[in-house]
C-alpha cells in the first residue's frame, strides 16, 4: 500500500511541477517522494522510475492522439524504430523513468544521511 501512495503521489507532484517547469521538474518528483517516503533498497529507485514512466508514456499517448500520431511516426521513422510508435513511447517512458529513479534514490540516500543511518 505505501508504494502504491508513493506511485501516485510521484505522478501527481511531476504532473503538477510540470505545468510549470521543464521536463527535469520529474527529478524533482522523484527526489521529494524520496525525500519524504523512505522506501527500502531497489524500490527507492523502482517506484520513481515506474511512476514517471508510466505518466510519460500516457502523456505521450494522449498527446499525440488527436493527429493520429502523424509527428510520432514521423520521429519513430528517424530513430531506428522502423516507425514503432508503441518503441518510442516505451523509451520515452524509460528516459524519465531513469532521471525520477536516480533522483528518488538520492533522495531517500540524503534522508538516510540527515537521519544518521548507513
Amino acid at each position: 500500500m505505501k508504494t502504491f501512495i508513493n506511485i501516485i503521489l510521484t505522478i501527481v507532484i511531476a504532473f503538477i511541477l510540470g505545468l510549470f517547469l521543464p521536463w527535469w521538474s520529474v527529478m524533482i518528483a522523484g527526489f521529494i517522494m524520496g525525500a519524504v517516503v523512505g522506501l527500502k533498497k531497489a524500490s527507492s529507485f523502482f517506484v520513481p522510475f515506474l511512476a514517471i514512466a508510466l505518466l510519460w508514456i500516457v502523456n505521450a499517448w494522449f498527446l499525440a492522439q488527436p493527429n493520429d500520431f502523424t509527428m510520432t511516426k514521423k520521429i519513430a521513422v528517424l530513430l531506428p524504430l522502423e516507425g514503432n510508435t508503441f518503441l518510442l513511447f516505451l523509451i520515452t517512458g524509460i528516459v524519465g523513468g531513469i532521471a525520477a529513479g536516480v533522483a528518488g534514490v538520492f533522495g531517500n540516500q540524503c534522508k538516510q544521511l540527515i537521519a544518521g543511518k548507513k
